[in-house]
């Protein structure tokens, strides 16, 4: 087992570097941001003066080395719109963005998970019906949408819930269920289906024949088995989640990553952009990491193989 975590933890970290050349190639294909700061009258002598400022006026290899290391030892510069240190404006939408994909995935886990298994044992009945109708309308119904409408009803007609920001738990309630309902929609559809392929499988029938109790092959066999793509897809959506929820940000007014990526962007941004891909690569890279550590514990012949 532990070889098998250190050479999959050794591919993430080559996946990461190559990750990081691309994406500082790809930063400096966009333009000059030296270009978006100054006014059009500035002289060439100013230009080159805070060009040098920056370290722009040195050849790539040598930008790109300097960022490296400087990663490495999480020094990450200043960034070039605003004259603040990096992490200075990262780090709190960071915690914002983990907080909300955590909760968002809660709520996945809460409601897929059960709706699931219930689906699978109770298949063709009323509690089946009823969960493929739950599923349907989070996987048909847009995340904007559905924002606007608790929006609308929790904040506007009840005045129950805060419509925007940060704080207490409150605050989460809403744009978490937002970012998780389709997310459990899919879930549960894809454990419903796994979780009936295992049911019909000879080991569930020679556990019945043995007498075991049905909470017992439910939840110990049969769950366990349908569990493995539940899990990579779970592990995919949480990076998206705390990375990537742009929509469900905007809508309820959430100091996250969304807003900075596309701003740094705009602004071409360098030392911000580099920083945030780069995070949100590592985030995506150590869940994969983490889901197939968890497939080796739950299936003993996937670290053999």
């Amino acid at each position: 087992m532990q070889r098998y975590i250190v050479m999959r933890a050794g591919q993430s970290i080559i996946a990461l570097i190559i990750l990081s050349m691309i994406i500082f190639a790809l930063g400096r294909f966009t333009g000059d941001p030296i270009i978006l700061l100054l006014p059009q009258e500035a002289s060439q002598e100013t230009e080159d003066a805070i060009r040098a400022h920056y370290g722009l006026d040195q050849p790539w290899p040598v930008q790109y080395w300097k960022f490296i290391s400087n990663a490495a030892r999480f020094e990450f510069g200043v960034s070039i719109k605003s004259k603040r240190p990096v992490m200075d404006l990262i780090g709190p939408k960071v915690m914002n963005s983990l907080r909300l994909g955590l909760a968002g995935m809660a709520i996945t886990l809460i409601i897929g998970i059960p709706l699931g298994v219930l689906a699978a044992v109770k298949r063709d009945t009323f509690f089946d019906g009823g969960a493929k109708l739950i599923a349907i309308l989070g996987q048909s119904l847009p995340q904007f949408w559905v924002g606007i409408m608790l929006i609308q009803f929790f904040t506007v007609q009840l005045d129950l819930l805060p419509a925007a920001g940060t704080g207490g738990f409150t605050h989460y309630i809403m744009p978490a269920f937002t970012l998780g309902w389709w997310v459990a929609a899919a879930v549960m559809r894809l454990l419903r289906s796994s979780m009936l392929d295992a049911l019909d499988g000879e080991y569930i029938k020679m556990a019945r024949i043995k007498g075991l109790p049905e909470y017992k092959i439910v939840w110990k066999h049969t769950f366990k088995n349908a569990l493995i793509p539940v899990l990579t897809f779970a592990g995919t959506y949480l990076a998206t989640f705390i990375t990537g929820a742009i929509l469900v940000e905007t809508v309820f007014a959430w100091p996250g990553l969304g807003r900075l990526v596309y701003d740094s962007i705009i602004w071409r941004d360098f030392p911000v952009l580099q920083t945030l891909v780069m995070m949100i690569a590592a985030v995506v890279i150590t869940v994969n990491l983490a889901v197939d550590i968890a497939y080796a514990y739950i299936d003993p012949r996937i670290r053999y193989n």
